[in-house]
């Protein structure tokens, strides 16, 4: 079985002429993102519909000349997938001033050599929009850490190895449209050591070699968000991965493991879940969300939805809250001082606990982590009975019994 009617564009640079050079792994990355694309056991992308630009090959003109090849053979019913890791930057002022992705040929010696020899944000996206398809994703996995794009010795440019959220809302303009990229604008995307791949697209790799499980036999752009998003920050906390779009469907990206049809697995009840954790990204709350109480809930086999990264792009975030709450057999909230103050917050808790009052299942299972003053917290949750992860002693066997509950039944009223 093969993805008909869809096309790809894959980009990878690291040896810059005029530009510090990144790491291997981008070289790594792009080809093996090229090879599992084009395999008719993973993603079954047709081999002349897909085209790979390296290094030397990846100057101005032949990633522009392509996209125009693509433009030409598509159609509106194609899907169309641009994947590139290179250097991304910017120049902050000046005539010239703007966001450029970096091609190999990139020369940086003025500003209005630089302006000719890179792809300005305006030019990659008139590229765009000239193709016809309305199932568009392009991926980036650009703003190295380990390798920042400053120019060599006789570069007269300080370039700022940034790509904004401007950046990315203007080439996802059309609908139809999605970007993926690797990090916010603020964060580098990182190569961990000793890895073959970036970690984004190492990640990346393994969501489409089949671990985001589908149903009918094709992998859609929102399971790929929601595979990637903690799979990246689990494993870097300073890294999360960001998607805008202009879609009206779930778009697919390419085959299942070929085109087989899957089964998304189901908890209980039909429940996609078997937590919703519900905590204040903000500090120490995050850090112990994602580097403690995230890998040891994954590690002891359990699926787990976290407040703010299952969202679906482009839906109110209270519908999204409801959504993962609704999916989730029960909710975990992680009690702070900084969530006790937290609206939004408390919009969640206390809609699971109206959900579970509806239902008569008992949901909720707060957690505390750091002192809190009991007498903060409302009648409905100092009535539960509350998982203490404060004591050192006493954690260990605190996360055994909550492993335990996630994983049996509800209770019912």
């Amino acid at each position: 079985m093969q993805f008909d009617n869809a096309y790809a564009l894959i980009i990878g640079i690291s040896n810059y002429k005029h530009i510090s050079s990144l790491p291997a792994t981008v070289i790594n990355d792009a080809q093996d993102i090229y090879n599992l694309l084009i395999s008719q056991k993973y993603c079954g992308y047709i081999n002349d519909n897909v085209y790979l630009l390296l290094n030397n090959q990846a100057t101005k003109n032949s990633i522009l000349g392509t996209l125009e090849i693509i433009a030409n053979r598509s159609n509106t019913k194609s899907t169309i997938l641009l994947y590139i890791s290179s250097h991304g930057g910017q120049i902050e002022s000046g005539p010239h001033s703007g966001e450029y992705l970096l091609t190999v040929d990139t020369n940086c010696k003025s500003e209005e050599s630089f302006s000719k020899t890179a792809i300005s944000s305006a030019e990659l996206t008139r590229k765009l929009q000239a193709i016809p398809a309305k199932k568009m994703l392009t991926i980036l996995d650009c703003c190295h850490a380990g390798g920042i794009g400053q120019p060599k010795k006789e570069c007269a440019l300080a370039l700022k190895e940034e790509l904004s959220a401007d950046y990315y809302d203007l080439l996802k303009q059309g609908l139809g449209r999605a970007i993926l990229a690797s990090s916010r604008a603020n964060e580098f995307s990182y190569f961990l050591s000793g890895s073959e791949n970036s970690l984004f697209t190492q990640h990346l790799l393994a969501g489409l070699k089949g671990e985001i499980v589908s149903n009918d036999g094709v992998i859609r752009i929102f399971d790929l968000f929601e595979y990637l998003q903690p799979k990246v920050t689990q494993d870097q906390h300073n890294q999360h991965p960001i998607f805008k779009a202009e879609l009206e469907e779930n778009i697919p990206v390419s085959l299942y493991l070929g085109g087989q049809r899957g089964i998304v697995p189901t908890i209980e009840e039909d429940f996609r879940y078997d937590a919703y954790i519900s905590y204040i990204d903000k500090e120490p709350d995050a850090i112990w969300v994602w580097e403690t109480l995230v890998p040891r809930l994954k590690n002891a086999g359990l699926k787990i939805a976290i407040s703010g990264d299952v969202d679906e792009p482009g839906v109110a975030r209270v519908v999204n809250i409801e959504r993962g709450i609704t999916q989730s057999k029960r909710i975990l909230i992680v009690l702070s001082e900084n969530y006790l103050a937290d609206s939004m917050a408390e919009f969640e808790n206390v809609l699971a606990q109206t959900m579970g009052i509806q239902e008569g299942n008992y949901r909720l299972l707060p957690l505390k982590t750091t002192p809190i003053d009991y007498n903060r917290l409302p009648i409905r949750l100092s009535m539960l009975a509350m998982l203490d992860l404060t004591h050192a002693r006493r954690a260990e066997s605190e996360f055994e019994r909550l492993v335990k509950a996630l994983k049996g039944p509800l209770f019912h009223r």
